[in-house]
C-alpha cells in the first residue's frame, strides 16, 4: 500500500504541475484549466500549475462575495470533502508528498503525544481566522499571503528565480514567508507531516467531513478486539482509526492481525 500511496502522491504532483514550460520561462498558465481546481494543495502561481487551488479559489470568492456568494467554490469543497474527505490528503496532495520525503531523512523524530493532539486544532484557528476570516473583513487572502508554504516553494520562489524584476519587488512579507516555509520544511524532517498536522487549513475542512465521506479506511466493529495497534503505528494525532486527523493512508491496515480494517464505501451512501 505505502509504495502505491507514493506513485500515486508522486502521479498527482506531476500532473497538477505539467506545464513545464512555464519553470523555464517563469512564466505562469493562464489557459483554460485554470478555471478548476485541484482537491489538493498545489499554488495557482507555480509556473508548472495548470489547476487552481481550491483554498486560493475560496478566498478569491470570498474576498468577492461582497458582490456574490461564492456557490461555486463551496460546491467544489464541498464535494471533495464528501465524496473522498482525508483521502485528499494522504493520495493527492502534492505538498504532502514533500512532507513524507523530507520525514524520511535519517534524524532523531518526535514522537506524538498529547501535546500535538492539542496543536492539532490549531489548523481549525487558520481556517477560520487566515481563509475566512480575513479575506471577509479585511478583503484579502490572509492565508495565501500570509502563511501558505506551499505557495512559497511552488510559486514564489521559482517565479523570482527567473524574473529580475519580480526580485527588486520582493520585500518584508516575502522574506517571512520564506522564513517559515524554511521552518516548516525543516520541521518536516523531525515530525511526521508537520504542517499537515498543525497548519493546514484544508486538511482540517476536509477533517470535517470524516463521518460523512464516501470512502476511506473504517473499522468492523465485530472483528476488532481493541488492541490498539493502529493507533500506536499511526504517526498522525488520530484518537481512532477514520476520525478527523485520519489521513486514510491505509498503513494502518498491515498492522491489524484481527483484519478489522479495509478501505470500503461509507454505508450511508
Amino acid at each position: 500500500m505505502k509504495k502505491k500511496r507514493k506513485l500515486v502522491q508522486l502521479i498527482c504532483a506531476v500532473l497538477y504541475n505539467c506545464h513545464i514550460t512555464g519553470f523555464a520561462k517563469g512564466t505562469i498558465y493562464q489557459g483554460s484549466l485554470k478555471s478548476a481546481c485541484i482537491p489538493g494543495l498545489n499554488c495557482y502561481s507555480c509556473p508548472g500549475a495548470v489547476f487552481s487551488c481550491p483554498l486560493g479559489s475560496l478566498q478569491s470568492a470570498l474576498v468577492s462575495s461582497k458582490y456574490r456568494f461564492p456557490y461555486y467554490m463551496l460546491g467544489v469543497l464541498l464535494l471533495f470533502g464528501i465524496l473522498l474527505g482525508r483521502i485528499i490528503c494522504g493520495f493527492l496532495c502534492p505538498f504532502g508528498l514533500v512532507q513524507e520525503l523530507l520525514y524520511k531523512i535519517p534524524s532523531k523524530k518526535l514522537k506524538k503525544s498529547c501535546w500535538t493532539r492539542r496543536l492539532s486544532y490549531l489548523k481549525y484557528v487558520i481556517l477560520a481566522v487566515f481563509v475566512i476570516g480575513i479575506p471577509l473583513i479585511n478583503l484579502t487572502p490572509g492565508f495565501c499571503k500570509y502563511i501558505c508554504p506551499a505557495g512559497t516553494l511552488e510559486g514564489g520562489i521559482p517565479l523570482l528565480i527567473k524574473n529580475e524584476s519580480l526580485r527588486q519587488l520582493a520585500g518584508g512579507l516575502f522574506q517571512w514567508k520564506v522564513l517559515l516555509l524554511t521552518g516548516i520544511l525543516l520541521s518536516s524532517v523531525f515530525i511526521f507531516r508537520f504542517f499537515c498536522r498543525f497548519f493546514c487549513p484544508l486538511g482540517a475542512f476536509y477533517g470535517l467531513f470524516h463521518k460523512f465521506a464516501l470512502f476511506g479506511v473504517r473499522i468492523d466493529e465485530e472483528k476488532c478486539n481493541n488492541c490498539g495497534a493502529c493507533i500506536r503505528h499511526c504517526k498522525m494525532d488520530v484518537k481512532k482509526v477514520g476520525d478527523a486527523e485520519c489521513i486514510q493512508c491505509g498503513e494502518c491496515i498491515g498492522t491489524c492481525h484481527a483484519c478489522a480494517l479495509k478501505y470500503v464505501k461509507n454505508k450511508t451512501f
